[in-house]
């Protein structure tokens, strides 16, 4: 695992999804949750760059590559987390914390903290899959260069 395309690929999934939702609440989108889900191709985007990397290097180990997109992922998800807890606060807290929440499913007074916490766990959890959703096909295509 090469960790300088780890950490260049995750600051790319980062940058990709504060300009993103940015772009959405400037826009006045910020409330349309099926736009919201767009930023899975984002991250997808992010961990095919670094597994593809390893490949072109002649990295073919399976679990290594698998950890390495997920570790790519997750690094990006917490960045857009820590990103979207500054915007949260500039934004105006708790109060804005409510048109965000109301737009998702959350039931009752949330804060910032359990607001951020269950999207981390959602993005960690979207990276693994995505992250072996790619593996997969790059499990082929390892196949097809030997053979």
């Amino acid at each position: 695992m090469k960790n300088k395309t780890v950490l260049q690929n995750a600051f790319l999934i980062f940058l990709g999804i504060g300009l993103f939702f940015l772009l959405m609440d400037f826009l006045g989108l910020a409330s349309k949750n099926y736009l919201r889900s767009l930023n899975a191709f984002i991250v997808l985007y992010g961990i095919h760059k670094t597994i593809k990397y390893n490949y072109t290097k002649g990295k073919m180990d399976y679990f290594e590559n698998l950890f390495s997109g997920f570790i790519t992922g997750a690094l990006g998800v917490f960045l857009g987390i820590v990103g979207l807890i500054a915007f949260i606060y500039i934004k105006g807290g708790e109060s804005y914390l409510t048109t965000l929440s109301d737009t998702f499913f959350f039931v009752g007074k949330i804060n910032i903290i359990q607001y951020c916490g269950v999207l981390f766990f959602e993005g960690v959890a979207s990276s693994l899959i995505g992250a072996f959703v790619l593996m997969q096909f790059y499990g082929d295509v390892a196949i097809s260069q030997k053979y």
